[in-house]
């Protein structure tokens, strides 16, 4: 899942690849519905930017999220209760603008809109504190209709769809004792490294971490996720997420580089900061990862000053699966096989560490 907070007069971007600007409107469906969620359904890997503007005088809040391509035609669509009306807008040649404007002296405080990305074409916003039977369920199109498949990278494959995932063999851990949060790094115009026949970083992690995410939970540990698709999320968000959560343990998933003139440069090596519970969470996933990439050298548990692990007030590794730029390690990383060995390793370090083994 994916949060981001709305706050003064705009606040909140949610960028991905965007769409060419002479594409259909990214919006595929919209619906409010009486319990005053807002619930969306897009194109996959789109730019997405929200909005919030406080009202004043005889004009109430509002709250739009612009998208990219434009819309077939613009319209209003009357509101019902507290909501005054649903505006589509096309604000540029290359924009769908959805604009929710409520009654005047509706109070929503922006400090507590957040715009959810629940899949990577699912979105929600719950408007929280408003007045029961305000609302009645208005919107367009199926939000909850099946989406299209989803491609990162022309040519990548997520491994947990080509190859059912199988928490079998894992460490057990007492069900729903623990709480653990899984960064995928970078992400979105930030695609990390990008290494040999153009393998991204972004891709690979993400690939790693949403596997890691279901074979945990398979073992009955609750998981938040930084991100959960192709946006870009900043570093202080991700550790603020991890701060509120009372998690038990924080794991950052990258993939390592250096020049593409040294494909002989490969490895494994996870980072924590200082602490011997960190460490000993880091030691236990290095080990798992090395077990499953044979060939590819040992660097090592070694202390960094990565933000999102010096940040973090729970017990934290930032794990490198390999080198994009490597000769051993990058093709295996462009592999689907691969990624599901290392989400497996992964996992099983972070199980074996939780079970204090």
């Amino acid at each position: 899942m994916t949060t981001v907070l709305l706050g003064g007069a705009l606040q909140a971007t949610l960028l991905l690849a965007a769409l060419p600007a002479w594409a259909a409107s990214a919006l595929a469906a919209w619906r409010i519905n009486s319990d005053g969620v807002l619930e969306l359904r897009t194109s996959p890997s789109i730019s997405l930017q929200a909005f919030f503007e406080a009202g004043r005088g005889n004009t109430g809040p509002r709250v739009w999220v612009d998208l990219p391509g434009a819309p077939s035609r613009t319209r209003s669509i009357r509101g019902n209760g507290i909501l005054r009306e649903v505006r589509i807008g096309k604000p540029d040649p290359g924009t769908t603008r959805l604009v929710l404007e409520f009654q005047p002296g509706t109070q929503l405080d922006p400090r507590r809109l957040r715009l959810v990305g629940t899949a990577r074409d699912r979105w929600k916003l719950e408007f929280e504190g408003l007045p029961n039977g305000s609302l009645r369920t208005v919107g367009e199109g199926d939000v909850t209709a099946a989406s299209v498949p989803w491609r990162s990278n022309p040519g990548f494959t997520p491994g947990y769809r080509r190859t059912p995932l199988s928490s079998a063999g894992l460490p057990d851990v007492p069900r729903g004792r623990y709480r653990v949060v899984i960064d995928p790094g970078h992400g979105g115009p930030d695609p990390g490294a990008v290494g040999i026949g153009g393998l991204r970083e972004t891709d690979v992690v993400l690939d790693i971490s949403l596997q890691v995410a279901r074979l945990l939970q398979a073992k009955g540990v609750q998981v938040l996720l930084t991100r959960t698709s192709e946006i870009d999320v900043d570093l202080p968000p991700r550790v603020s997420l991890a701060n509120s959560s009372g998690a038990n343990a924080f794991v950052s998933i990258h993939a390592n580089a250096l020049s593409m003139a040294r494909p002989d440069v490969n490895g494994i090596e996870t980072f924590y900061f200082q602490s011997s519970l960190s460490r000993a969470l880091a030691a236990a996933i290095q080990s798992e990862v090395l077990a499953v990439s044979p060939g590819s050298p040992d660097r090592g548990v070694r202390t960094g000053r990565f933000f999102v692990i010096r940040r973090t007030v729970m017990p934290a590794a930032l794990v490198e699966t390999g080198f994009v730029t490597g000769d051993i390690d990058s093709p295996r990383l462009a592999t689907a096989s691969h990624r599901q060995r290392l989400a497996q390793a992964i996992s099983s370090g972070i199980l074996r560490y939780l079970a204090g083994g």
